[in-house]
């Protein structure tokens, strides 16, 4: 099933087709998990390239849409690298002579497993250890009761 970018991304506390909105209820927007490991393997630590096909596999494993994905490798180690998702993001930075991992992994929808990305990560970086904390993201329901527009640009 193909699924357009609008339809991934949901906009919450808008009103659904029926023009009703819930102002009883908390909306969620999705997942965050904040992921650490632990006495991983340095070189995939410090592998730049290893490091972007983990990162895209982790985001399908979770099924979300990569849009974009930047890494950088610093000298004399270690990477960070950011993958922008239609859902929301996955973010790494390592710390190779420390066999550390700073994992963060956001997705809107109820149709995304950030747990799944997690554990990806976990195993492809060979973590002897880790901890993983999530916790959902709420709208409050008094935003669904306010109709919400673009910004316009000012006119100069």
């Amino acid at each position: 099933m193909e699924q357009s970018l609008s339809s991934l991304h949901p906009n919450p506390g808008w009103a659904t087709n029926s023009g009703a909105t819930d102002t009883s209820a908390t909306d969620m927007v999705g997942k965050h998990c904040i992921l650490e490991l632990y006495d991983c393997d340095p070189s995939k630590l410090d592998d730049e390239t290893f490091l972007r096909h983990t990162i895209t596999t982790a985001a399908q494993r979770a099924g979300a849409t990569l849009l974009n994905l930047i890494t950088h490798r610093f000298e004399p180690q270690g990477v960070t690298g950011l993958a922008l998702l239609a859902e929301s993001h996955i973010s790494i930075h390592t710390w190779p002579e420390n066999g550390y991992a700073a994992v963060d992994v956001f997705t809107c929808g109820d149709h995304t497993m950030p747990e799944k990305a997690c554990e990806v990560l976990c195993e492809e970086l060979a973590a002897g250890r880790h901890a993983l904390r999530s916790f959902l993201r709420e709208t409050p329901a008094a935003l669904g009761t306010t109709e919400r527009m673009p910004a316009m640009p000012i006119a100069a």
